[in-house]
């Protein structure tokens, strides 16, 4: 079910291709999920999602209603083969995105087996599951992270040809799912023989993605946003480690642009892809932090009638397990060949996540929050 059309002023972009393509998105209940299905349903595609149940309470996907605009919600396990492939054979889709992961480093140390059974096998199981379907899916994009790399902590942006690693089970297990990829890409839809099969993939590397409705734990934009509604001091932990931070609809369309192009059949698109922000907005933890409670404290949000007040932070010094200090991606290839590039700077994403916050808290309709913000980026232009 497609939003309707008085939600879609300014959704222009890509507007004709999506129109009614058959799109199968797994992790749609999860943060990212949950967006890129209501901006896929604004551009009137017909999309199936196939996920655990949200994995927060409140969620996104929940207070967005976001089951309510998409075709199908499949309620499954992306371990489940046999239920996976069944879910494939119903939606034929002509387009698959497959975001549904552990996503959490942190979670990654107490659960590792789960981590890598469901970031690796997971990969594993779609793959195979398109491979036997017998349906003629034409675009494939395995949604990874920016820390699939080998993190050698230096100063320069990871270009996509530089070596896997990934020191924990969560950075590890998604170096593994590039390596899965391409495996099955090798074997059974190789780009050469492409004319035979039909089939083109690949993996979009992005990481550290803010936004409104995110309610994961052990994640910074929302640990502020907890201490700001339970008025509890922010528990920072690596205050100096500096990610790559944009906002959610940045590598969403990143995924999009890839996806339109995997379709083209051109395979000079067949590859891995990173999406990330301009280098300037590479920033510390306590960057972020400084930087939100300025806005906040600008525009009223220290006043007791506003709905926003920064308790303040103090540093948490564990002990905790090892994270990364130093990450940033260099987006140099997806400019130059897929003609995307940020629209959103640091500045403006932390502006639309207060701005996102003071309308869940004043008890706004979310989805249509969500549809607005959407196109507010899309009318962005990119910048340089």
């Amino acid at each position: 079910m497609a939003i309707g059309k008085s939600s879609l002023e300014g959704l222009d972009l890509n507007q004709d291709f999506w129109k009614g393509k058959s799109v199968f998105l797994t992790g749609h209940t999860g943060f990212k999920g949950s967006w890129l299905s209501l901006w896929l349903s604004s551009l009137n595609a017909k999309v199936t999602g196939y996920a655990l149940d949200a994995p927060t309470n409140p969620s996104l996907f929940s207070i967005a209603s976001v089951q309510s605009v998409i075709e199908n919600s499949v309620i499954a396990d992306i371990r489940d083969l046999d239920r996976l492939r069944d879910a494939i054979k119903i939606a034929k889709p002509d387009i698959i995105i497959h975001m549904a992961a552990q996503p959490l480093v942190r979670d990654s140390y107490k659960i590792p087996v789960d981590t890598y059974a469901v970031n690796v096998m997971g990969t594993v199981n779609i793959l195979e599951a398109v491979r036997t379907s017998g349906q003629n899916v034409k675009a494939f994009v395995n949604v990874t992270t920016d820390k699939v790399y080998e993190n050698k902590e230096w100063s320069w942006g990871y270009r996509e040809n530089e070596t896997l690693g990934g020191y924990d089970p969560y950075s590890n297990s998604k170096a593994c799912s590039e390596l899965v990829t391409s495996a099955y890409r090798n074997s059974y839809f190789h780009p050469e023989k492409i004319k035979e099969h039909g089939l083109a993939i690949a993996t979009a590397r992005a990481g550290n993605v803010i936004g409104g409705g995110d309610f994961a734990s052990d994640r910074l934009i929302p640990d502020i946003i907890r201490s700001i509604i339970e008025n509890k001091k922010l528990q920072i932990r690596n205050p100096n480690s500096i990610r790559p931070w944009q906002h959610v609809l940045e590598p969403l369309s990143g995924y999009l642009e890839l996806a339109e192009k995997l379709y083209s059949q051109d395979i000079n698109f067949i590859d891995g892809w990173n999406f990330g922000p301009n280098e300037g907005d590479a920033k510390s933890v306590l960057s972020i932090v400084e930087i939100l409670n300025g806005k906040i404290s600008s525009n009223g949000g220290n006043d007791k009638k506003s709905p926003l007040h920064f308790p303040g932070f103090e540093i948490d010094k564990g002990p905790h397990p090892h994270e990364a200090n130093y990450l940033k991606l260099d987006i140099s290839k997806a400019k130059s060949m897929l003609g995307w590039s940020p629209r959103w700077n640091l500045d403006t994403a932390l502006g639309k996540i207060i701005d996102w916050t003071e309308c869940y808290l004043s008890q706004e309709k979310i989805d249509s929050v969500c549809i607005r913000q959407i196109s507010e980026y899309v009318s962005s232009s990119q910048s340089l």
